[in-house]
């Protein structure tokens, strides 16, 4: 039987959680819209309404919104939510291996989970340091310690290099911040994150945080020197942009002239004042092209 669609708003924001490994959010109330980003396990979110099947909401941790798969969504009472975010407030571990997986005390499932997910009230067991324990609104989980990052790295390029390696020859996914498929803001954001620095989602958001290095502020048009370039250094976010100056895209400085970001795949490249040199031929680029225009670095 045919139902119509039902649109609601809520009166008073309801708080939600995301209890899978990862949930996509989409541009508009459609499974064809476009991906925008993605959601991890335990990450919260205000539900804003409902369309149909598909909830509106905004992610808690970088301020996006989009629509999601409603029945995806748990919702939490405000005493739920206030003790869970307090006991996120406090953590400091994250998933940092691409894939790990839990495995639930309730009911003994297994929940994959990627990396940069955070996990509540995470402690290694005393008496058997091979296992460890997380938990999700009373729900108490086992992960293996080795799957782990207790605290996040320092922002300096050995830390770096050990968290990027895993992620080489990722495949570009727009919307992506996964193993699976990322995007190369999801990239950045995710290194970022397992180094205990919180930046926003996008690339032309990226661009409006740290301290600029060189070239120009975001919506103005830059010309790079050599001179310019040399004032880089790893982790340094490099923006390139269209020749109006919007911001497109984003990698991090390794140093040595080179750069590693998601185009593609997630690889490392030459990196020039003009811009990002190509290691490879492909149907849009042969090797030495440049392929995307430097905009500005800036330092977080």
């Amino acid at each position: 039987m045919w139902l119509p669609r039902t649109v609601f708003m809520f009166g008073n924001m309801q708080k939600g959680i995301v209890l899978f490994s990862v949930l996509p959010v989409r541009g508009a109330a459609a499974e064809s819209a476009e991906m925008t980003t993605q959601l991890l396990f335990g990450e919260t979110v205000d539900v804003l309404g409902v369309d149909g099947r598909w909830a509106h909401i905004c992610n808690d941790y970088d301020g996006q919104s989009g629509w999601v798969d409603a029945k995806m969504i748990t919702l939490m009472t405000d005493s739920e939510y206030d003790s869970y975010q307090s006991l996120m407030d406090m953590s400091t571990a994250f998933v940092r291996m691409p894939m790990a997986f839990a495995v639930s005390q309730n009911n003994q499932t297994t929940v994959p989970l990627t990396a940069g997910t955070k996990l509540c009230n995470y402690k290694v067991d005393e008496k058997n340091p091979q296992i460890a324990r997380f938990e999700v609104l009373g729900v108490p989980f086992t992960i293996d310690p080795m799957m782990v990052l207790a605290q996040p790295m320092a922002i300096n390029r050995d830390s770096m290099m050990i968290l990027t390696r895993f992620f080489l020859n990722v495949p570009y996914l727009w919307g992506g911040k996964t193993v699976l498929g990322m995007d190369c803001s999801g990239f950045t954001q995710l290194i970022f994150s397992m180094m205990g620095k919180h930046i926003l989602r996008n690339a032309s958001e990226q661009a409006t945080q740290g301290e600029l290095i060189a070239g120009a502020e975001k919506g103005k048009k830059a010309k790079f020197t050599d001179e310019d370039l040399k004032l880089g250094r790893a982790c340094d976010l490099a923006f390139f942009d269209h020749a109006d100056g919007k911001i497109t895209h984003v990698g991090i400085l390794i140093g040595n002239g080179t750069i590693i970001h998601c185009s593609g795949r997630v690889k490392v490249e030459r990196l020039t004042a003009e811009g990002i040199i190509s290691s490879e031929n492909n149907v849009l680029y042969k090797v030495g092209d440049v392929t995307h225009r430097l905009h500005s670095i800036r330092r977080y």
